[in-house]
């Protein structure tokens, strides 16, 4: 509670400098450029952990029949800047953790990081004269692009009304700015969430009648072996587990993980963390010191930058386990939810003429 207090002063900078430049873009001083291809932007308005990464590989798997999709990515964590195309073998270090997990799961998708998302639209179009269809990941406060469609994710057990701006909270941007999203997405919401605990959200969000409101939930797959050569296929229910994570908030995936196993140890590192030896020492410690028969699990994130790493003695490797997720739509609501979404980029309807000043 002290350190909120003190962090509140920077908070209200932040708040006044996010308000600006909000007003500028409006005003037409700083300006949104327009693309003649369709973009989809996935977003949101706090800092990590709302799901955007499952979400994206939801929207590729779908699009990806009917259009030749490109996903562009910042790649947060990378230690390189630019345009960087990213391919199986990139590292992550190069292209980011989250784009080369994407790219692993739909290798024959152009996936493209790069900080300017106005020269990353311009090289991609220029490039792949047949990509059709952008989906721009993490881009709702980058307004130098003007998306046909914008999605934003909103955590459920981090309610806006009840967030602060940073530092002192996890909102990077104003609450306010909610009604330039045409889809809103609440994410991580409770398999029995009912209507009433539905029509309070929607109430509390005050969203606009062109707006769309869906609830999805994170559904977790079979825990598998980072290194199928080296480790059991599978870790029976009950295990002991240690969980490990380098994400934006860890607390769901440590619930699912308590919920199936038996967590007896906790490694937790910031989000985009790139793996060192000296934290192949802190597994070596927290294995030795835990049950026989213990594993680590760990996220598919995290699992893209372990998988590559060339250090990882085998006593190590035949006990890392990653747990997949994918998305799942409250009440079958998928189905209306993607019809919808590409209705929307079919037709060259907009919804930018109703959005209030």
């Amino acid at each position: 509670m002290l350190k909120r207090i003190l962090l509140t002063p920077a908070s209200w900078i932040y708040r006044m400098v996010i308000a600006i430049r909000h007003r500028m873009f409006d005003a037409d001083i700083l300006h949104s450029r327009k693309f003649d291809v369709p973009i989809i932007c996935i977003g949101n308005l706090t800092v990590g952990g709302t799901g955007k990464t499952p979400f994206a590989e939801m929207l590729l798997a779908h699009f990806r029949d009917h259009y030749h999709p490109a996903l562009l990515s910042r790649g947060y964590g990378r230690i390189t800047r630019g345009y960087q195309e990213v391919e199986t073998g990139s590292s992550y270090r190069k292209v980011g953790d989250e784009p080369k997990q994407i790219k692993l799961k739909y290798p024959d998708v152009v996936v493209v990081v790069c900080e300017d998302r106005v020269q990353g639209i311009e090289e991609i179009l220029r490039r792949h004269p047949e990509v059709d269809l952008i989906l721009m990941d993490d881009g709702f406060q980058h307004r130098y692009v003007e998306p046909k469609i914008n999605i934003v994710l909103i955590d459920y057990n981090r309610p806006l009304s009840e967030d602060r701006m940073l530092p002192a909270g996890t909102l990077r941007d104003l609450p306010s700015q909610l009604h330039r999203a045409h889809y809103v997405c609440m994410t991580k919401c409770p398999a029995g969430i009912n209507p009433l605990d539905r029509r309070i959200i929607k109430k509390d969000l005050g969203l606009y009648p062109y707006q769309s409101l869906f609830y999805t939930r994170i559904v977790n797959g079979t825990v598998r072996p980072i290194f199928p050569d080296d480790a059991p296929e599978k870790v029976p229910a009950g295990s002991p587990v240690i969980a490990m994570a380098a994400i934006g908030n860890p607390n769901p995936f440590l619930e699912s993980l308590s919920s199936r196993f038996e967590v007896v140890g906790r490694l937790f590192f910031r989000d985009h963390h790139p793996y060192r030896v000296s934290d192949l020492k802190k597994m070596k410690v927290l294995l030795d010191r835990a049950p026989q028969g213990t594993v680590i699990v760990t996220t598919e994130k995290d699992a893209v930058k372990l998988n590559g790493a060339n250090k990882i003695p085998k006593e190590i490797r035949e006990r890392l386990y990653f747990l997949p997720i994918h998305i799942s739509f409250i009440e079958n609501s998928k189905e209306n939810f993607l019809h919808k979404l590409e209705y929307d980029v079919r037709t060259n309807q907009t919804n930018r003429l109703f959005y209030p000043r």
